[in-house]
């Protein structure tokens, strides 16, 4: 049975500054911290300027514990951080992007993206639950930029 890859993207302005919000997206070992569904993030690889390059995660989906690992891209720094999954228990595949703007307001624009397919299928109440707690990560990162 082939599955479908679910995509997601939503939108918030953050009262902080683009290089502030930055800081705190390249920040991935504290991402336990404020990310509510992030329960271990540890740097298994560092680029050549000592930011995070891959990452093992361990997070709670679906009334479960998930492990999977990301590469980070930083060829667009530091208006956009992409990552793509490498390995994974329950994702076939995972990939997504911070976009970061100036908002007009001295803030910051940001743009959450997320393309994420499972190995197995769900019903769609279950990946719309999914989807609300993956999309509460951008909820989360203007909390924890406003408040900083």
């Amino acid at each position: 049975m082939q599955t479908m890859a679910e995509t997601a993207t939503e939108f918030t302005t953050i009262e902080a500054s683009p290089s502030h919000v930055w800081d705190i997206v390249v920040d991935i070992e504290r991402y336990p911290e404020w990310a509510r569904d992030v329960k271990e993030a540890v740097i298994v690889e560092r680029d050549d300027q000592g930011r995070p390059a891959k990452v093992e995660f361990r997070a709670s989906a679906l009334g479960r514990s998930t492990h999977y690992t990301l590469e980070y891209d930083y060829a667009e720094a530091p208006g956009v951080l992409a990552w793509k999954m490498v390995k994974g228990d329950i994702q076939r595949s995972i990939t997504g992007a911070y976009h970061f703007s100036p908002s007009a307001d001295g803030g910051t624009d940001v743009r959450y993206d997320l393309v994420i397919e499972l190995v197995v299928p769900m019903p769609g109440f279950v990946k719309r639950r999914a989807e609300v707690r993956i999309l509460n990560t951008l909820k989360e990162l203007k909390v924890r930029s406003e408040e900083t």
